[in-house]
């Protein structure tokens, strides 16, 4: 990757359709302060509250450096135009997200660019946010010093004008007077934000299904039950062992993270006693156990046995499980996943109705359907004394066959008008031929 400004070439023409806005990587993070610190006219001591840090770049060549954080706790001309008394202000300022630095890079230039790169920020800060801090954005903000820019990029990017700020600064639990108005723009990133955060009855959607981290006696278990599956890498020049490495993995996604980026933002947050329970690298030098990096977390994911650990996880959640839930089949296209060949990946999953825990599934292939693929996808299970229900493309005797003398299991199957001869079976037989309660052709 090229870094302008940290060695690499900067210079050349760029095309504002190949511009890419994505957040920094962790071991990118040094090198995106020194960059902001060095060139940014008010540098940069960290950020308040909850943050992202993006980058925008064209084939790896960073051309700007994007900062968010915690709202202004208080800004009169925000709060004006929201219209919300203090009691709602102090519980909604986390929907609101401050661009506390926007630094294009020197000898970058490009017409349009600043606006362009804000658009695309935009696009993705609310999902960003809720991967990584469990709860979206409504509203964006940020503050113009107009001694030294116009704001015109962030016009062009239809962010709204409220007028300009007091002319204080927060230091620590006081305000202090520097005489230096900005202007304040905002932009909404969701419809009707504005009547949303002033509004006492609006429920925030908060991840609230998630925890924020796991004990480390919770972690140490993650990775016992990683222990069967195999290492598929090269022993030589490995770090970080692949259990501990999945377990950390595994146990960002139970508390919600849903990028590689979340995963390595779970991982450096982890503790020394959560690390030391997972089995993380102990660093003799520094004398601290050493969480692995995104990149390291993300090549062992792309190249560990997905269909073993699926079944590893599918079997444990399985025995979790208590009581007799029954088992539903069901088959469903995956949204954006394409093979090589540009063909849609379709799975087919067992899951548990009453817990809508995933159980087992498998990839079904492209020259073939749902139906062979019931029969390895539930031979792992003990499903004895269970009732598997699935659609009517699985009414087949040999499935109900398979459920009912080698599984053990009760079955739920659909019959349609395509099978008009299995209809006029179930209408001919005796009412004795069915459980109690149940009506004659029902």
């Amino acid at each position: 990757m090229v870094h302008p400004g940290a060695g690499g070439p900067s210079s050349g023409p760029v095309l504002l359709s190949e511009v890419v806005v994505r957040p920094v990587f962790p071991d990118e993070r040094r090198v995106w302060e020194d960059l902001l610190q060095r060139h940014h006219y008010l540098g940069f001591d960290g950020s308040i509250g909850e943050s992202l840090r993006y980058v925008a770049e064209v084939g790896g060549r960073w051309l700007a450096l994007l900062a968010w954080q915690g709202a202004a706790l208080k800004c009169r001309a925000r709060d004006q135009w929201i219209g919300w008394p203090p009691v709602l202000q102090y519980r909604r300022l986390a929907f609101i997200a401050n661009n506390s630095r926007f630094l294009i890079l020197p000898d970058v230039q490009a017409p349009n660019l600043a606006s362009r790169i804000l658009s695309l920020n935009l696009r993705r800060l609310s999902a960003d946010w809720q991967a990584v801090h469990g709860h979206e954005l409504l509203l964006a903000e940020t503050f113009v010093d107009p001694q030294r820019f116009t704001g015109a990029c962030y016009r062009a990017a239809n962010w709204l004008v409220l007028g300009q700020s007091r002319g204080f600064a927060k230091t620590q639990q006081t305000y202090r007077r520097h005489d230096q108005p900005k202007w304040v723009l905002v932009y909404p990133l969701r419809r009707r934000a504005r009547a949303r955060l002033s509004d006492p009855h609006w429920q925030p959607r908060r991840d609230t299904m998630h925890p924020k981290t796991l004990t480390p006696k919770q972690l140490e278990r993650v990775e016992d039950l990683l222990r069967e599956l195999p290492d598929c890498r090269h022993p030589r020049g490995i770090r970080h062992r692949q259990r501990t490495v999945l377990a950390i993995a595994l146990g960002a996604v139970i508390c919600g993270a849903k990028s590689f980026v979340a995963v390595g933002e779970f991982a450096a947050a982890l503790t020394q006693a959560q690390l030391r329970r997972v089995g993380a690298r102990f660093n003799p030098h520094t004398q601290r156990h050493e969480p692995p990096t995104e990149s390291t977390l993300r090549r062992v994911l792309q190249a560990c046995d997905a269909a073993a650990l699926d079944l590893l996880l599918g079997q444990w959640f399985f025995r979790q499980a208590a009581g007799a839930d029954p088992v539903a089949v069901d088959g469903k296209t995956v949204r954006g996943a394409r093979r090589a060949d540009g063909s849609q990946v379709h799975l087919l999953s067992a899951f548990l109705h009453q817990q809508g825990v995933t159980i087992a599934q498998r990839e079904v292939g492209a020259k073939t359907n749902e139906i062979p693929e019931l029969r390895p996808l539930l031979e792992p299970l003990d499903l004895t004394g269970r009732v598997v229900t699935a659609d009517a493309l699985h009414t087949q005797k040999e499935t109900a066959r398979f459920l009912v003398e080698e599984k053990q299991a009760d079955y739920v199957l659909l019959a349609k008008n395509n099978q008009p001869t299995l209809r006029e079976d179930i209408a001919a037989l005796d009412e004795d031929a069915f459980s109690p309660g149940v009506r004659n052709g029902e």
